[in-house]
Order: structure tokens, then C-alpha cells, then sequence
């Protein structure tokens, strides 16, 4: 699919056409799919929150952004990663709130994060993990720094490439390689505090 063809679909929805956002989920669908596949990829298989859920929730949630002045489908793409993480971070919060933590696993955030290879995604891991804690991690590093919690948002939670996040924020793979080690070592800090605290 051309990626020209789904931007000019939002932008003709940005401008009032409804119909090119009955002819845009078809397009996006597929890929929203996979991205709700590496959002629940730390999730455990009992996880009440399905594949086709989540994409349906975050997609209602994004047709409900009245002031999202589209622009890209990358653009919107990091919207939908974003509406996912949050998704899954109120999912978990309401399932700890429930059971205070009781059967969440703590797993080295560092070796989830792990730097592979420019064009590769983040490695896909078996082991459950606390949302909730990388989330209020996150949203310290996002205070901080803006632009690294933009870019583990898209790298971790969306499972997006070096090249992939580089695009979407706008700078160079080779800054998206030195700001996600940095992000990684700061988070991995973070969380390794909250669970001695």
C-alpha cells in the first residue's frame, strides 16, 4: 500500500470526509493488528485484553481526536501506539488495583530493551511485565526529556525499528540509537528503584 494513499485519506477525514475514514481502516487495519501484537507480546496468553480488542479500542479512541490535525501515517501510526499504551497501562492498573501486584512478574526491563540491530525491532519477550511501573517510569522520563519518552513510547510499547522511530520523530537513526541507550539505562534505573522502594 502506498503510504501517500493513507496520507491523503487523513487528510481528506481532517477535512470533514467521512467516507475516507470508512475507506481508511481497511488500509491500516493489517498493520494496527501488528502493532496490538507487539504491544501484548510481554502480556500473558491468559491476557483478557485480545489483539482485535485493543486495535478496535484504540481506533475508536483515535476517530474521537477531534483536535489531531493529521498530517502523515506516521503521524498517525505513533497515535495508535500511543492509544495502545494506554490501553494496556489502564488494563493493568485495574488488574493490579485488584490484586495489589499479586502474580506480576519483575523482569530486567534492560534485557527487554536490549539494542539490536539498526533496522530491527525490540525483541519479542515471553515474561509478563508491569505496565503500570514502565508506565509511571515513563511518564517521569517524558517530564525530563520529551523526546526519549516519545521515542521508548514508539520503540518499546509500538515495537518500531530504529529507522521506523527516526522517521516519526524526525531526526537520525543514528540519534535514536544514542537517545534509546540512554532512555533504556534511565528506565532501567527508574523501575530497579520503584521495586526497592
Amino acid at each position: 500500500m502506498p503510504a501517500g494513499e493513507v496520507t491523503q485519506l487523513l487528510l481528506r477525514w481532517r477535512a470533514g470526509d467521512e467516507a475516507a475514514l470508512a475507506a481508511l481502516l481497511p488500509l491500516v487495519y493489517e498493520e494496527l493488528r501488528s502493532m496490538a501484537r507487539r504491544h501484548l507480546r510481554h502480556e500473558r496468553d491468559s491476557h483478557t485484553l485480545q489483539r482485535t480488542a485493543l486495535v478496535h479500542e484504540a481506533f475508536l479512541r483515535m476517530v474521537d481526536q477531534q483536535q489531531v490535525d493529521w498530517e502523515s501515517r506516521t503521524q498517525f501510526y505513533g497515535l495508535a501506539s500511543q492509544m495502545m499504551r494506554r490501553i494496556l497501562v489502564d488494563h493493568a492498573r485495574r488488574r493490579s488495583a485488584a490484586k495489589r501486584g499479586d502474580g506480576a512478574q519483575h523482569v530486567d526491563l534492560d534485557a527487554m530493551l536490549q539494542e539490536e540491530g539498526e533496522d530491527s525491532s525490540p525483541p519479542a519477550q515471553e515474561a509478563e511485565i508491569d505496565f503500570a511501573a514502565v508506565d509511571d517510569a515513563l511518564q517521569r522520563l517524558e517530564a525530563l526529556d520529551p523526546q526519549q519518552g516519545k521515542l521508548v513510547e514508539l520503540r518499546f510499547f509500538g515495537g518500531l525499528s530504529i529507522k521506523e522511530t527516526a522517521d516519526i520523530i524526525g531526526v537520525s537513526p543514528a540519534t535514536v540509537k544514542r537517545e534509546w541507550a540512554i532512555a533504556r539505562a534511565w528506565l532501567q534505573r527508574e523501575i530497579t528503584a520503584g521495586e526497592r522502594a
